[in-house]
């Protein structure tokens, strides 16, 4: 299935380039009350959605998805755990132009480990990215991002994508400068996750998969996930180590070469090939 939140938070099936609005399937969810859990509880009961989803799908007429006004598709991760420099092109571009990437930041993933981005800086397709310090250096990251539907704690290579509910493009924005990255990378929309999320089903090989970004039309990224240098399976054990990985929580798997800056009044239109493809503003 490919859903996502659209409009007044309501929740849609994405069928071709229409979205059915299938929010009476959120009836289906249990009431809580305070204290509310740290994770997401649609994607926590999306197995026990579908039948649903589904079914309020074939009462409902679909309208353009390009009609809609597309927030984050997942609504309340509890974190947002990042890879940096995980493409080794990327690596290279990195030690090749230290006036842009400061020297603190150019390690193996190995050795600077993962970092955190705050979910306040969470943003969907249909979000103008809001550059905050025009007089530095920001650029685009293109990603996929990884949606954890189970919890998940010292994950093994042979267990970790079991607990993968859905993917999604993600665009990871980012201030160069010496500062901690998640300082750097987590101001107001510049975590944008969109279009919508695709079930795990529906991605029949996410180490196979191309992405891409251009800005303005003017090719900028170009990879394939085959290029990454800690693979889904082995980030998700990495963070479980960590971390327990919860229902919602959202995994950017690292940006391949090309990253470049960005400006206000550009359009950066991002791609991922089994999962979609969304223009963002920047303002």
């Amino acid at each position: 299935m490919r859903l996502c939140l659209f409009n007044d938070d309501r929740l849609g099936l994405v069928r071709g380039d229409l979205v059915h609005d299938v929010t009476a399937a959120l009836d289906t969810l249990p009431a809580r009350r305070y204290p509310l859990p740290r994770h997401d509880l649609l994607v926590a009961a999306l197995p026990d959605l579908r039948a649903p989803i589904l079914a309020a799908a074939a009462d409902a007429a679909g309208v353009p998805a390009a009609s809609v006004h597309l927030h984050p598709p997942v609504a309340n991760p509890g974190k947002i755990v990042a890879a940096p420099v995980n493409y080794r092109k990327h690596m290279q571009e990195a030690e090749a132009d230290p006036a842009t990437f400061h020297a603190a930041h150019v390690r193996k993933i190995e050795e600077t480990g993962l970092f955190l981005k705050a979910v306040s800086s969470l943003s969907g397709a249909s979000d103008a990215v809001r550059i905050i310090q025009p007089d530095r250096r920001t650029d685009h990251e293109v990603e996929l991002a990884v949606i954890i539907g189970t919890p998940c704690k010292d994950a093994t290579r042979e267990t970790a994508m079991a607990h993968i509910a859905a993917y999604a493009i993600g665009l990871d924005i980012t201030i160069r400068g010496p500062e901690e990255r998640s300082m750097r990378k987590s101001a107001d929309t510049y975590t944008v996750l969109g279009p919508w999320m695709v079930t795990a089903d529906e991605v029949a090989d996410p180490a196979a998969l191309d992405l891409s970004l251009d800005v303005n039309g003017e090719a900028r990224q170009r990879a394939n996930t085959r290029d990454l240098i800690l693979d889904i399976p082995e980030l998700i054990v990495f963070a479980s180590r960590f971390y327990t990985l919860e229902p919602g929580d959202i995994l950017l798997t690292g940006t391949p070469e090309g990253v470049g800056p960005i400006r206000p009044g550009d359009v950066m239109h991002a791609a991922i090939a089994g999962i979609g493809a969304m223009s963002v503003r920047v303002a």
